[in-house]
């Protein structure tokens, strides 16, 4: 989704302001739609966090794996105080501003139909090819696990997996079934390594040319709709799952024996990840104040996926 304040506020009447709403991609999609976030040509959009990481990297902290994975310990990520000190500031300097976070749910581990599955433990995705989106973070992420990641961009991956350029992806179960993945894929498994989150930015710029008042609405509006998002994720996650079933597609959880191995082989405690760690904070420290953020509950709860 992206807003096109077209006429402005200038041209507003009745402390009013008109919003110009352009769905399904017709600005653009993906990193393409941050980047004219980034350039004001557009002043607001609803992005992944993945592909606002090339623009502003230090949100990508999120994609390193098990660190806030589960719904609630990414509303606990980005609620807390430790984000708008550490990482806001970050994504400001950048020119944007976060309105607000958009809970779907944790990626998944999703095969393309052909495939064995379900995928149980990260042993069983050797020489899989992967489809990543523009986060290194996830792309280093399924190297360690043994897979073959694959960047593909959003809106060529249906016909990528169709075509078996790629045979396993990521989303979220409301996103796949959202975009019409549900007639060619098998499995399903909720590895809930990384959030598959979204983000509402604005351009900084035209955030702060804003009256006041203005303002003040915006960010109002912004937590309201955050809360009603964290209500939706049950229903919304239970209907995309039903459908799908219907296809043919189905769903595994991994017993705690079988989470314990994809962490082991790539979970945030890995010296693998530190060098990420101090590129995006500048210290390992600051990585462990975030994550013990995303271990505290600070008042908004998110019911999680249970399999």
């Amino acid at each position: 989704m992206q807003w096109n304040f077209k006429d402005n506020v200038e041209n507003a009447t009745n402390g009013q302001v008109y919003v110009k709403l352009a769905p399904g991609g017709q600005l653009g999609a993906g990193s393409a739609l941050v980047q004219k976030v980034q350039g004001g040509t557009i002043q607001a959009a609803q992005h992944s966090i993945s592909n606002f990481a090339p623009f502003a990297p230090a949100a990508d902290v999120i994609n390193i794996p098990y660190m806030c994975g589960e719904n609630q310990r990414f509303i606990n990520l980005v609620t807390s105080d430790a984000w708008k000190m550490e990482i806001n500031p970050k994504i400001e300097a950048k020119g944007f501003k976060a309105l607000w976070y958009v809970n779907i749910d944790p990626r998944t581990c999703a095969i393309r139909k052909g495939i064995d599955g379900p995928i149980k433990t990260p042993d069983q995705l050797q020489g899989i090819k992967f489809r990543v989106p523009g986060s290194k973070i996830l792309q280093q992420f399924y190297q360690l696990l043994g897979a073959n990641p694959t960047p593909v961009a959003w809106g060529e991956t249906s016909s990528a997996i169709k075509q078996g350029v790629a045979d396993a992806l990521d989303p979220a179960v409301g996103a796949l079934y959202t975009f019409g993945f549900k007639e060619i894929l098998s499995w399903i498994t909720f590895n809930a390594a990384v959030p598959d989150a979204q983000v509402y930015s604005c351009n900084l710029e035209w955030f702060n040319s804003l009256p006041k008042d203005v303002q003040e609405g915006v960010e109002f509006a912004s937590d309201i709709t955050f809360r009603q998002n964290l209500a939706m994720v049950p229903a919304a996650r239970a209907y995309a799952m039903a459908e799908m079933t219907k296809s043919g597609v189905q769903f595994y959880a991994p017993t705690p024996e079988e989470k314990e191995q994809w962490v082991a082989k790539a979970g945030a405690q890995l010296p693998a990840w530190d060098d990420t760690k101090k590129e995006l904070l500048g210290s390992v420290d600051k990585f462990d104040a975030l994550q013990e953020a995303a271990n505290t509950f600070n008042g908004y709860y998110v019911h999680d996926v249970k399999g």
